[in-house]
């Protein structure tokens, strides 16, 4: 076949949506040498993405030319279906939310999307309304133009069939991996170099994701203020205006100085932090998945996340979960585990365990089931 992706995200973005493009084009490729590859993105790679693309020596690239060069946007909504056309493209795989706003025009190419999350119908204060209404206008339209949709945990396919009345046999649960780095061995001297590089304490609370609302940090420095005084809250991710109210909150109750932010990390550091970590917590209202679960059960580090959505999916029995509006169940969960390295030990264990039904072989099995 000649398979298609929506690479923007893989060669522009390096967060979340980004890391899921690269992850799955470079897992099916590696695995499916038989096939040829072309990726559509309205620019070229560009940062981390440029050593990815030319890892994949096979994968042809396709962007805009002439006037649509100046409407990059416009050329990957409207003018991506007619090279599907020229291109002879077997199979097209829009890998962030989306399907091209025409592509019910071509009725060669079987149509595939991954729909992450619905967050912005079921977190509405944290978006605009002009931003809500354009994801809800096409993300549904791009759903029910879809043959087959990816659905990346079974909190995300239940709002699909809620809220966009998709039925449940055109909707398939494919997990998320991460990338091989969390599955490592530790390596105690590079542990030791993160450490001192971003002056991290001996004892701390981690949380990773951009520090906004939805992700709710603030819950953890509410806990931080019950927990020993030796016990710090490192908060890795993308500074948002919410971050400030975790400040003031600080300055208020003493604990500034326990408090680090750190909104820069190399990706290459990020699993260091997590083993260095005592406890990873990841309080968010919502999520499509929960990445950082995964990552921090990878590297052996004991997990608190909220009930709500998924996350229990991710982080399987083995992690402890609290609501995301109960500061003093965090407090008394994270002083429970501080205190007994024994029962971190086997949460660890236990979270390596279930770790294994997100690795390659398992996605890449479930993946053949729905593509192939």
């Amino acid at each position: 076949m000649r398979i298609g992706f929506d690479a923007k995200r893989a060669f522009l973005n390096f967060t979340g949506l980004g890391n899921y493009s690269r992850y799955v084009m470079d897992l099916v490729m590696r695995s499916h040498p038989g096939h040829s590859y072309v990726a559509y993105s309205p620019k070229p790679p560009r940062g981390r993405a440029v050593p990815f693309a030319d890892r994949l020596p096979d994968l042809e690239k396709a962007g805009p030319s002439g006037l649509w060069k100046k409407f990059p946007s416009l050329w990957r909504s409207l003018a991506i279906t007619r090279l599907l056309e020229k291109d002879s493209i077997d199979m097209y795989w829009g890998l962030s939310n989306e399907l091209p706003l025409n592509i019910g025009r071509n009725r060669q190419t079987r149509k595939v999307m991954t729909m992450h999350d619905l967050i912005y119908i079921r977190c509405k204060s944290n978006y605009k309304p002009l931003d809500r209404w354009i994801y809800d206008w096409k993300y549904s339209r791009s759903c029910r133009k879809a043959d087959t949709i990816i659905a990346v945990s079974e909190c995300t396919k239940r709002d699909i069939m809620q809220f966009y009345g998709i039925p449940e046999d055109r909707i398939h649960v494919v997990y998320q991996g991460c990338d091989a780095s969390f599955r490592q061995p530790a390596d105690p001297a590079r542990m030791e170099q993160v450490r001192l590089k971003y002056g991290l304490p001996e004892r701390f609370v981690l949380t990773v994701g951009t520090i906004e609302e939805r992700k709710n940090a603030l819950l953890a420095a509410k806990a931080l203020v019950q927990l020993p005084s030796d016990v710090s809250l490192v908060l890795v991710g993308r500074h948002k205006p919410y971050a400030d109210s975790i400040v003031r909150f600080a300055a208020a109750n003493s604990i500034s100085d326990r408090i680090i932010e750190l909104n820069s990390v190399d990706f290459q550091d990020l699993p260091s932090i997590y083993r260095l970590a005592s406890v990873f917590v990841y309080p968010s209202r919502y999520e499509g998945f929960g990445i950082p679960i995964l990552e921090s059960l990878c590297c052996g580090t004991p997990v608190i996340a909220a009930t709500g959505s998924c996350l229990e999916e991710a982080g399987g029995p083995a992690s402890v979960y609290i609501s995301p509006d109960d500061s003093d169940a965090l407090a008394r969960e994270l002083n429970r585990l501080l205190e007994n390295p024994d029962e971190c030990a086997r949460m660890a264990a236990a979270g390596l365990e279930y770790s294994l039904r997100f690795t390659d072989t398992a996605i890449l099995e479930d993946l053949d089931k729905v593509l192939f």
